[in-house]
């Protein structure tokens, strides 16, 4: 007798290190996951870019390996990816360069600068949510318009990675409210519309996609995709979102108090909010869902920095250094990290810092070195959340998500730094499965505590606390004191 078919939504994300897919059954299990590998390209320092060809055959090929078995029917897909990203398409939608990434990319400074300049960086604030920095879209299109303007002049469109792989499906052109929000200066956060003043000084030529809600329909799979991909045509897809804010609604981190922590090749922070905050060092957006509104940060590098001392050891993988890193203890033997590798985002805001590792002695091991970017990452979530409470944040519950929750040192790390809990869900996958929930939403009544319920808290060590505040405070010292020698670097490594 044949096996019955199993109703199920896939989700997937395009990441900046890899393409993760998940199909999921409509009660929230997971079946089957696909990761698909790539490596953004670094045609400078301070610049990083990828094809859009590269979403979309990952995208193809992780929907081919998760619906190859024939054991289930896929009813929906959601979409999420990294951001916010830049990539220009002419007006046959074929793209003219490669996309900019999103805040690890600070090539448009002086874009930004000449953008602070004529617009007002407070009126930027009050409008936007947020100040310029390089997270901001706006700069990284005038960039292209003042540095590369043959293809400019063609350019038409703008899209990232979640609204590409939607267009690739569904023939639609469309961006969801919270992506937008991040394309600072374009979009009024106050109005929840595209700001035609400002866009048209900022981004002439290009038209603006339509703005829909993160969970609504984009539209429904077209035949040619469905021949692509082996997805049944004519079935729904989400509008989708940047990662992190998928990430968020994958473990239920959506409500007013609730602080997400993503840890992945960078950490990213959302904080859920009454109503808009703002902070010359934070993002102010609107969120994911109706309604919502976040005050977020992200640091540029977290687990960047620990796949770059894989990678210099010649290590395997993570495991043997995390069993040392708990081997070193508190401290890392004394040696402290700034963990500024391609500059800083919140909420220093300083593209030019620069990693620094101090302290070291012929006696420190690969250990000593793997804990301290662990802790360097702790210190900086401990300083982007004082920066959120003095801007008016009340963070009450602590949730953290993606790969770096696996191993259990790195979250313990961050609690005992930072003195707060922090809620691990039974899945942490990240934001495929934030993408696959908001698929079953548009075919079903699927809720977030039933999918993924709470597995475990992480809870702060006491016995830590004092070492900590003495190396949270030397952190603090240790950027005010060598900036200016980092700021001096920085244009040599440029040259």
């Amino acid at each position: 007798m044949p096996r019955k078919s199993r109703n199920a939504v896939i989700g997937l994300d395009i990441g900046t290190s890899s393409s993760k897919g998940v199909l999921v059954g409509l009660d929230g299990t997971l079946i089957r996951s696909a990761v698909r590998e790539h490596t953004p390209t670094r045609p400078g320092p301070g610049r990083f870019e990828m094809d859009a060809s590269v979403w979309w055959r990952e995208f193809a090929d992780i929907a081919r390996e998760l619906t190859g078995p024939g054991d289930t029917t896929v009813l929906a897909v959601g979409v999420s990816g990294m951001g916010p990203c830049v990539l220009l398409t002419d007006e046959h939608d074929t793209p003219l360069r490669p996309a900019i990434l999103y805040g690890v990319d600070t090539r448009s400074v002086r874009q930004m600068r000449r953008i602070e300049e004529r617009l007002g960086a407070e009126e930027i604030i009050r409008r936007c949510g947020s100040a310029l920095t390089t997270q901001a879209a706006g700069p990284k299109i005038a960039w292209v318009a003042e540095e590369e303007p043959e293809p400019y002049a063609r350019a038409r469109r703008l899209y990232m990675p979640s609204s590409w792989l939607v267009h690739r499906l569904t023939g639609a052109y469309v961006l969801d409210h919270h992506s937008a929000s991040q394309c600072t200066p374009l979009y009024d956060t106050l109005a929840g519309e595209w700001y035609a003043p400002w866009a048209a000084e900022v981004a002439p030529g290009i038209e603006l996609p339509p703005l829909r809600w993160s969970g609504e329909a984009a539209g429904t799979v077209t035949a040619e995709a469905a021949a692509a991909t082996g997805l049944p045509a004519g079935i729904p897809v989400t509008t989708g979102t940047i990662d992190a804010w998928a990430e968020a609604l994958s473990v239920g981190a959506q409500h007013t108090g609730d602080l997400m922590l993503m840890y992945g090749t960078t950490m990213f922070l959302i904080h859920t909010v009454p109503k808009p905050l703002t902070s010359p060092s934070l993002w102010g957006t609107v969120g994911a869902l109706p309604g919502t509104r976040n005050l977020a940060g992200g640091m540029a590098t977290s687990g960047a920095v620990t796949n770059w001392l894989r990678d210099l050891f010649a290590a395997g993988d993570h495991a043997e250094l995390t069993r040392l890193a708990a081997e070193s203890g508190p401290g890392a033997g004394g040696l402290l990290m700034l963990p500024y590798f391609s500059g800083e985002r919140t909420p220093i805001m300083d593209p030019d810092a620069r990693g620094v590792i101090a302290g070291l002695t012929l006696s420190h091991t690969r250990g000593d070195l793997y804990r301290a970017a662990l802790e360097a990452t702790g210190f900086g979530v401990r300083h982007n959340i004082e920066v959120i409470e003095e801007a008016g944040g009340d963070i009450r519950r602590v949730v953290a998500v993606g790969g770096g929750t696996q191993g259990a040192l790195w979250t313990q790390i961050v609690s005992d730094i930072t003195g707060r809990p922090q809620e691990l869900r039974s899945t942490t996958i990240g934001a495929s499965y934030g993408g696959a929930l908001l698929a079953a939403q548009l075919v079903g009544d699927a809720g977030i505590d039933d999918w993924n319920p709470v597995r475990e808290t992480v809870t702060p060590r006491a016995e830590h606390r004092l070492r900590y505040d003495e190396m949270y405070a030397l952190y603090r010292r240790l950027y005010r004191e060598t900036s200016a020698t980092v700021h001096a670097l920085a244009p040599l490594q440029e040259r």
